[in-house]
C-alpha cells in the first residue's frame, strides 16, 4: 500500500552527517549512563518481594513511610503504582521463612494506616535474579549472532556488520534512556528489547532488499554510485516505512497512556526504540554501505555471474532431460 509516490528520489544521504552526529552523541551519552548510573533492576533480576497494596482513598508515600519505619519492613521502597490510592512496597531480599503469609505480614504492619487491601505479592530468589540476568544476556547476544549469520547468508558481509552496527545503535540508545528514566529494568522491558531487534531488522531488510533490486535494474556500464542507489531505494520504500512506524508507534502510544504500571517498562521502551529504529535503517545502517566501500560495478558483476551459472545449469537440465547429454 502506498499513500504517495516520490518521483523524485530524496537526498537522504547528504543528511546523513549531522544525523549520525547526533546518534554518535546520543550512543556515547547512553553508554556512560549505563556504565554510571546502571539500571533499576525489577524483582525479576534484583530479586526480592514486591507487595501492591490498593487503598479505598488516596494516601501519601510519606505518611506509609513513616508508619513503616518502625516494623521489619523499615528499609522497604515505597511508590505509587498508577493512582495516589495504590502503592507498591519492594523489599532487597525474600521472606527468610517461605511458609510464612507475607501478605498478612505486611496487612498488619500496615493497621492503621487506612481501609486497603493486598492485591500481589510477588516473590523472587536472588539467585534466580542473577540467573534470568544472564538468560537475559545471552537471549540478546544469540539474536543479535542469529541476525548477523542470517543476513551475510542472504546478502553479504557488509549489509550484515552495517545492519548489526544499526541494531546495536537502537538497543543502546534505548537502554540508555531506561537508565536516564529510572524505568524499572524487569522481563517487559527486556522483551520490548529483543522486540526492537526484530523491529529495526525487519526495517532494515526491507531497504537492503529495494537496495539490490535497484542495483539489478542499472544498465549495464552506467555509471551509478551507491549514495544515488540508495537514496532512490530509501524514497521507493518510504510510504510502506511511515506506514509501518505510524501505525505501531500509535498502538504502543495507547499502551504507554493508557496500558497502566505493569506494562509501563514495555511501553516505554517501545516507544524509545521505535523511533530511533524508525531512522537507523536510513541514517545508520545504509551510510555504512558506502564507508565500507561497497562497489556498485562489482555488486552487478557478481549478478551477472549468477545468472550466467543459472543460465548453464538451466541448460544443462534441459539437455539431461531431452537426453542430449
Amino acid at each position: 500500500m502506498e499513500f504517495f509516490k516520490v518521483r523524485q528520489p530524496f537526498n537522504f544521504m547528504g543528511w546523513v552527517k549531522p544525523v549520525f552526529t547526533f546518534s554518535f552523541i546520543v550512543s556515547i551519552l547512553s553508554i556512560y549512563l549505563i556504565m554510571t548510573k546502571g539500571f533499576v533492576f525489577g524483582i525479576d533480576f534484583a530479586g526480592g518481594t514486591v507487595v501492591q497494596v490498593k487503598y479505598d482513598k488516596p494516601v501519601q508515600i510519606d505518611v506509609i513511610r513513616k508508619h513503616l519505619s518502625t516494623t521489619q519492613f523499615a528499609s522497604a521502597g515505597i511508590q505509587e503504582f498508577g493512582s495516589p490510592s495504590e502503592i507498591v512496597l519492594r523489599l532487597q531480599n525474600t521472606t527468610g521463612d517461605v511458609t510464612k503469609d507475607t501478605a498478612k505480614q505486611v496487612s498488619d504492619a500496615l493497621n492503621g494506616t487506612g481501609t486497603f487491601e493486598i492485591r500481589r505479592v510477588d516473590m523472587v530468589g536472588p539467585k534466580v535474579g542473577k540467573e534470568l540476568q544472564t538468560q537475559g544476556t545471552i537471549a540478546l547476544l544469540v539474536s543479535v549472532i542469529g541476525i548477523l549469520i542470517y543476513v551475510a547468508f542472504r546478502f553479504e558481509w557488509r549489509f550484515a556488520v552495517a545492519a548489526i552496527i544499526a541494531l546495536v545503535h537502537d538497543v543502546l540508545i534505548t537502554a540508555g534512556m531506561v537508565s536516564l528514566f529510572n524505568v524499572e529494568f524487569d522481563l517487559t522491558v527486556l522483551a520490548a528489547l529483543l522486540t526492537i531487534l526484530g523491529f529495526s531488522i525487519n526495517d532494515t531488510i526491507v531497504i537492503f532488499d529495494r537496495i539490490r533490486e535497484t542495483i539489478h535494474d542499472v544498465k549495464e556500464g552506467t555509471k551509478y554510485q551507491i549514495s544515488a542507489i540508495i537514496n532512490e531505494s530509501v524514497t521507493n520504500t518510504l510510504s510502506r516505512t511511515i506506514l509501518t512506524v505510524a501505525t505501531l508507534f500509535f498502538v504502543v502510544l495507547t499502551l504507554f497512556i493508557y496500558g497502566g504500571e505493569i506494562i509501563h517498562g514495555f511501553s516505554f521502551a517501545m516507544l524509545i526504540g521505535i523511533i530511533f529504529g524508525a531512522y537507523s535503517s536510513i541514517f545508520v545502517a545504509s551510510p555504512f554501505l558506502i564507508w565500507f566501500g561497497y562497489d556498485v560495478a562489482k555488486a552487478k558483476a557478481v549478478q551477472a555471474e549468477k545468472r550466467r551459472m543459472q543460465l548453464e545449469k538451466d541448460k544443462m537440465r534441459a539437455q539431461f532431460e531431452q537426453g542430449t547429454v
